[in-house]
């Protein structure tokens, strides 16, 4: 059984205490975030259950839950799913979302604090989600969590370049503007210079798992103007501006889309799961 780790104190670490604020952003908006976050492909779950055993009875703890774009997949295929989700409300979304559907339970908590069962999990699965997980303990906290041989599962989804690019090169214009974090000329990386390097060699570095295996979807998403809007209230980024700039934000974005594009963009998404068997 792996040490359980040691954490340096928070309160210590600035970045820390910023991604722990930021991680909880999206409880303010937690219904917005049920309707305009997009779901994963079928693929996706197809992969997850070739490559981390998460099938039909599989005991699976699925690591920030969110509102269930995930777990509801999960528990419709047999997974016996325990999600944890630190938002009160995204948890309570989550719920009412899994309502008859399979087996599924939903624990109010952070990963960080919540006492792991004594049972290990034949699978943890992370969508959209492990990067919010204190970094000083994931890989620690998740191999404790797992048998021997069990999977950890992180899915992470990144915007890359395809469907309306020119609005994607226009509209930096508005974050430039009204974002002064906005690094210049910022563009949307290709798909193929996406390796999921950083996440292999962190798993490498904890000596805990085995080689990662990676699979990778991509598809396009079509927003009108106002889905489109509705999806970036929910990002934490646009979040954690103040509310005048994030305004004038949102209506530089709606003034492009409108006057631009006819009020429609097509956002090109990379789906990419990433597995590593626990020694």
């Amino acid at each position: 059984m792996p040490q359980k780790a040691s954490p340096p104190a928070r309160d210590d670490r600035p970045e820390e205490a910023r991604r722990a604020r930021l991680s909880r952003i999206f409880d303010e908006v937690a219904e917005l975030y049920d309707r305009a976050r997009p779901g994963y492909p079928p693929e996706l779950f197809d992969d997850l259950a070739d490559l981390a055993g998460a099938g039909p009875g599989s005991r699976v703890l699925e690591i920030g839950c969110g509102t269930g774009q995930a777990t509801v997949p999960l528990a419709r295929r047999g997974c016996r799913v325990t999600a944890v989700e630190a938002g009160e409300r995204m948890a309570a979304v989550a719920r009412r979302n899994l309502a008859g559907v399979g087996t599924a339970e939903v624990v109010t908590a952070a990963f960080e604090d919540w006492p792991l069962p004594a049972e290990p999990f034949d699978a943890v699965v992370s969508a959209t989600a492990f990067h919010w997980i204190d970094p000083a303990l994931r890989m620690v906290r998740t191999a404790e969590a797992l048998r021997a041989g069990g999977a950890l599962a992180v899915v992470r989804g990144q915007h890359v370049r395809g469907g309306t690019e020119e609005f994607f090169v226009e509209v930096q214009r508005c974050y430039e503007r009204f974002d002064p974090r906005t690094p210049p000329g910022l563009r949307p990386p290709e798909a193929d210079d996406v390796d999921g390097s950083d996440h292999v060699e962190e798993v490498a570095r904890s000596g805990l798992f085995g080689p990662t295996v990676l699979r990778r979807h991509q598809l396009d998403l079509t927003y009108s103007t106002d889905a489109y809007l509705d999806l970036l209230r929910t990002f934490s980024g646009h979040r954690d501006l103040p509310d005048a700039a994030r305004e004038g934000l949102l209506a530089c974005v709606a003034g492009l889309i409108d006057g631009r594009y006819g009020g429609r963009v097509t956002k090109r998404y990379l789906i990419e799961l990433a597995v590593s068997r626990r020694l």
